[in-house]
């Protein structure tokens, strides 16, 4: 038995679309009712532990309502069909989940929802109500909504990223395939890997992308990187089949086990520098690279030598060296088009002749990662 998920209290549990949907697009009723049921009797019945599954399947779910064969590659037909499926996929859950005397939660974030300071607290502040009130929050990237800028790309990240939200102790995720192999498993000579403690080892793997059915958007390249997301995090990562979901979760040795690599970050840093992409650059001289780097210090105006993008406050930027490597991310508290003048110039000096709302940090050192 695996001591790692033995031990763990709080578990997030990730789901494909293939693992839940048919290859025609709808609902399956057997699988859905497989996977809860290992949710609350194999996963949930350690005392004490609690649950947070993170649920593709609301597009999957609405292409055949609208007479769709595979999933859309626009934007805005995938957010009419996850329209029509998500609630199709809740009402499935709510009635699964209610056959073993469990209440669910929908939870829809977007990436803003977790790396803008008000948003994040609020998005960790229900997720904590409902794992305090016994109910299991389903969590789905908000696919109506999200645009092209503000999409995590695929619920394995989305995944890895709410396990580091939530502090939890494993992150589990469930796919087509019951483990990650060193090639196609279907290829002669391709070999289960059994456990993962460093990524090096994994030079030579290679990993496949979406899957056949044509309904999910990952493969097992966005599971290895969810796992590295995870692990980095200092949360270890099992990977394998959904039917053997029960069998993980009781800690039989059963997929791939990626031990925790990293120590445990703060979270909201954490979302910021792997769920955010940079809206713009902020060129740096060689003291404050020291300063941000080094010393861990705040960004001031006057380390700043150039301003690459457009961008307006609060959004993400990355903060370049002199050799011109990203060295950081951080959220920045000007727009684009105010930082140049204030270039090269001291805080006390602006805030003199702009007056004192211009006193203050490029960016703070509480919304600075290093990368």
């Amino acid at each position: 038995m695996r001591g790692v998920v033995t031990r763990a209290r709080r578990v997030v549990v990730k789901v494909g679309s293939s693992s839940l949907t048919t290859a025609a697009g709808g609902l399956d009723p057997e699988r859905l009712a497989a996977l809860v049921g290992a949710l609350c009797g194999g996963g949930d019945r350690e005392p004490g532990r609690e649950v947070v599954l993170v649920s593709s399947g609301a597009i999957a779910a609405g292409l055949a309502p609208l007479g769709l064969a595979r999933r859309p590659r626009d934007l805005a037909t995938q957010q009419a069909a996850a329209s029509v499926g998500q609630g199709r996929l809740m009402h499935a859950y709510t009635e699964e989940f209610g056959r073993h005397g469990r209440t669910v939660g929908q939870v829809l974030l977007t990436v803003d929802d977790v790396t803008r300071r008000a948003h994040y607290r609020n998005a960790h502040r229900t997720l904590r109500k409902l794992l305090d009130m016994r109910a299991v929050p389903i969590i789905n990237e908000n696919d109506t909504v999200a645009t092209e800028e503000i999409r995590f790309g695929d619920n394995d990240r989305l995944a890895a990223l709410v396990a580091a939200l939530v502090q939890a102790d494993l992150l589990v995720l469930l796919s087509d395939v019951d483990a990650l192999y060193t090639g196609h498993p279907s290829q002669p000579g391709s070999r289960k890997v059994d456990e993962v403690t460093d990524f090096a080892q994994l030079a030579e793997v290679s990993v496949s992308g979406a899957g056949s059915a044509g309904v999910g958007t990952g493969g097992m390249v966005t599971k290895v990187e969810a796992a590295r997301i995870a692990t980095d995090a200092g949360i270890p990562v099992v990977l394998t089949a959904a039917p053997l979901a029960g069998a993980a979760l009781s800690g039989e040795p059963v997929g791939t086990l990626f031990h925790a690599g990293g120590v445990r970050a703060t979270a909201r840093l954490h979302w910021l520098a792997h769920a955010t992409t940079a809206r713009g650059r902020l060129h740096l001289d060689a003291g404050a690279v020291t300063a941000v780097v080094d010393r861990r210090a705040s960004l001031l105006p006057a380390g700043i030598t150039r301003v690459d993008g457009a961008f307006t406050a609060g959004d993400p930027v990355d903060l370049i060296d002199i050799a011109g490597r990203a060295v950081a991310r951080g959220l920045v508290n000007y727009d684009a088009l105010e930082l140049p003048g204030l270039l090269g110039r001291s805080t006390g000096e602006l805030a003199a002749t702009l007056g004192p709302a211009y006193e203050r940090e490029v960016i703070h050192r509480d919304d600075l990662v290093l990368l």
